[in-house]
């Protein structure tokens, strides 16, 4: 009788310690099960707009950005490629969620820098994650002197700062989704009819055509606008080009400007109505640290 009491424990002892084991493996494989959804967008732009996309850790990103002038203004001005306007900038990846960056517009002269932090990434399998989520967070200064001498404004007076919370859900491989709230603040309005405080909400989204080619577009609402001089909402339409570690993206947009403040509360051309600049933007990846995996942009 004690024999078999004796067996009977270890049998149960046994047979706890399996189920525990294989509980935790299956908890294990659960967490394993869930995967990054990678390639939302083919790069940190969408059109003239951040997109939810951060680079791997040690990467820094070179961007060109172009703008010529209107396209209807006629043959006299090689129909706006007489006129142009360009932006440099650098963004590096201090990790594979958390960037850094510094640009300089010629147009108005603009110097601007941001932080870009990937919130939330959105995954598949066992625990799946809906969506992506990126914070943004802008500050720009005008040094163009087109004011009075006797009004120089201030340092302060010339900042701008802009906040975006970036929502994106990757649908499947040919087509991906985002929404752009955005708040934007000006230290010092360029008239008393403007408000200091601009609200607005973009959409972008990104139609993959091939392997390495998407065609992208992107509108920017404005909940309020200047009253000063006629805004247009920004509208953007164009190609976007993978080639290894250049993305190339032709562009048609009624916006100038290439920052947020710029294009967003900014913008005077009426698309509708021909006011359309053709430009590009062309980045290229530096790994300043050794990749473990090459970045998939598709």
């Amino acid at each position: 009788m004690k024999n078999l009491l004796l067996v009977f424990l270890i049998f149960f002892m046994s047979d706890s310690l399996f189920s525990q084991t294989l509980d935790a493996i299956l908890a294990k494989e659960s967490v394993e099960n869930s995967t990054d959804v990678s390639g939302t967008f083919n790069g940190t732009r969408i059109m003239n707009g951040q997109s939810i996309e951060t680079r791997q850790k040690g990467v820094l990103e070179f961007l060109i950005q172009h703008r010529f002038g209107r396209i209807n203004s006629g043959g006299y001005e090689l129909y706006g490629l007489d006129e142009s306007n360009i932006r440099f900038g650098l963004e590096y990846a201090v990790t594979d969620d958390f960037a850094i960056a510094l640009g300089r517009s010629s147009f108005e002269k603009v110097y601007d820098g941001y932080l870009k932090y990937r919130l939330v990434k959105q995954k598949t399998g066992n625990k799946s994650v809906p969506l992506s989520v990126t914070l943004f967070a802008s500050g720009t200064e005008k040094t163009l002197k087109d004011y009075d001498p006797a009004k120089k404004p201030s340092f302060s007076d010339r900042l701008v700062y802009t906040s975006q919370v970036l929502i994106a859900r990757k649908f499947n491989s040919n087509f991906s989704l985002q929404i752009s709230p955005t708040y934007i603040h000006y230290n010092t309005a360029s008239s008393s009819l403007n408000p200091n405080d601009i609200y607005a909400v973009g959409i972008g989204i990104k139609i993959k055509v091939s392997k390495h080619i998407s065609i992208n577009g992107e509108y920017y609402y404005s909940v309020n606008s200047f009253k000063s001089m006629e805004t247009e909402n920004s509208i953007a339409l164009g190609i976007g080009i993978e080639t290894g570690g250049h993305i190339f993206q032709l562009i048609f947009t009624n916006s100038r400007a290439m920052i947020e403040k710029g294009f967003i509360a900014e913008t005077q051309g009426d698309f509708i109505n021909g006011d359309i600049h053709f430009g590009f933007n062309i980045s290229r990846d530096f790994y300043l640290i050794k990749a473990k995996n090459e970045e998939k942009l598709y």
